[in-house]
């Protein structure tokens, strides 16, 4: 089943890196559940495959099908979203520095400033919405730009292509983790980014039954050393994550759009509720980059940011009382779900940067399934409801 690039997302998404089974004509690609592999004669291997941390034939389908989707020569996957982090980190050396997005995903502060940093990485939090911010921190010994977009969990939407510029201008790499927008919304590497990461635990395993992370690139040289330190590392998915993972990027064209449909309404929603103090959604025309992001993405994905009218006690009671928004970290499965990021997501980040970037107590953060819109609205009316009700009873 021959794919190109002519071929549309749909199509690229079901079919792309996968061939049906020779010796069987199995449609879905088998699970190589093996470790090592049988050698004709001592260093004569059969293809490519003498041992599955270097390559494992489920795992090589997969790598096809995500670098096919996001429009990449080369792929390659992990273990964990952060696991794919790191073998980025990995290429840099002591006394290099990265210029870090000031609004990410609380693991990623964590490994850059309290495992890197202890190998001679330092990292500088830059507004990576605020290009002079981005300029004004570039010098000779930066050598790696790490953005999210949208981030998580503000939202904020960084001008990829612009970014990149300033980037190759001073020979640095631009990283893009990818993993809120999917390819199906967003492919960084079409605006310049050099590499791309997914946590594939979110929208694209989409049945939040796997963790994987991924790397994508069309820098032959990177790929190289990714893949030397994939090896070295050895942090590679399971099999049968790789299998979940493929079964997964099948439906992902589908899914994301039922996610969309669905943050569109419940976002309006919020908007107009006099429990809402807040609500941040690239798709509404309050966001602060409601224009790049309609530009920069087809679509504006699945993730909601609140903040509710109250502190601390409204927002805990809020998560306590839905029943179809489970409360719960991670993100991108057909299920909702609701978290608070100062106590959960982003607990790892220091308080006076969460401050800044005003994750405070009210801020509430959700990630709308594919369930029935209208289920989902009454039951974050519900909750909401109840945890105002429950303030104003304390109150009088």
């Amino acid at each position: 089943m021959h794919v190109n690039d002519s071929h549309q997302f749909g199509t690229r998404a079901i079919h792309a890196g996968q061939q049906p089974d020779p010796s069987t004509g199995a449609i879905m690609t088998p699970i190589y559940q093996t470790s090592t592999f049988v050698q004709r004669s001592p260093g004569e291997i059969i293809g490519e495959y003498d041992y599955s941390r270097a390559a494992n034939p489920t795992r090589d389908a997969l790598e096809a099908n995500l670098a096919n989707l996001e429009g990449a020569k080369h792929g390659l996957c992990f273990s964990s979203g952060v696991a794919a982090t790191g073998v980025v980190l990995h290429m840099l050396s002591a006394g290099d520095k990265v210029l870090l997005g000031d609004d990410v995903y609380g693991g990623t502060n964590r490994l850059f400033h309290r495992v890197f940093a202890q190998l001679g990485i330092e990292t500088v939090m830059v507004d990576m919405t605020n290009l002079d911010e981005v300029k004004n921190a570039v010098d000779d010994r930066v050598k790696l730009i790490w953005l999210e977009t949208p981030t998580n969990p503000t939202l904020k939407i960084t001008d990829i292509e612009a970014v990149s510029k300033i980037a190759k201008s001073n020979n640095i790499i631009l990283a893009v983790d990818n993993t809120f927008a999917t390819p199906y919304l967003q492919n960084p590497l079409t605006l310049g980014a050099d590499i791309v990461c997914h946590s594939t635990t979110k929208y694209i395993g989409g049945h939040s039954d796997s963790i994987g992370g991924a790397l994508l690139t069309n820098n032959d040289e990177i790929h190289q050393k990714l893949k030397f330190i994939q090896l070295s590392e050895g942090a590679v998915p399971g099999i049968m994550e790789c299998f979940l993972l493929l079964r997964s990027t099948k439906t992902l064209h589908v899914r994301m759009q039922r996610h969309c449909e669905n943050a569109a309404k419940v976002a309006a929603f919020l908007d107009n509720h006099d429990g809402v103090e807040r609500v941040i959604y690239p798709g509404l025309e309050s966001h602060p980059q409601h224009e790049l992001a309609k530009k920069q993405m087809p679509g504006f994905g699945g993730m909601i940011t609140m903040y509710l009218r109250g502190g601390i006690e409204e927002s805990r009671t809020m998560l306590e009382t839905t029943k179809l928004f489970a409360c719960a970290e991670s993100l991108g499965g057909v299920e909702s779900l609701i978290e608070h990021p100062a106590i959960m997501t982003h607990a790892s980040v220091p308080a006076d940067q969460r401050e800044k970037l005003g994750i405070d107590d009210n801020l509430v953060r959700l990630s709308v399934g594919i369930e029935d819109v209208t289920d989902l609205i009454a039951d974050l009316d519900h909750a909401i409801s109840t945890a105002l009700k429950g303030s104003k009873a304390s109150a009088s």
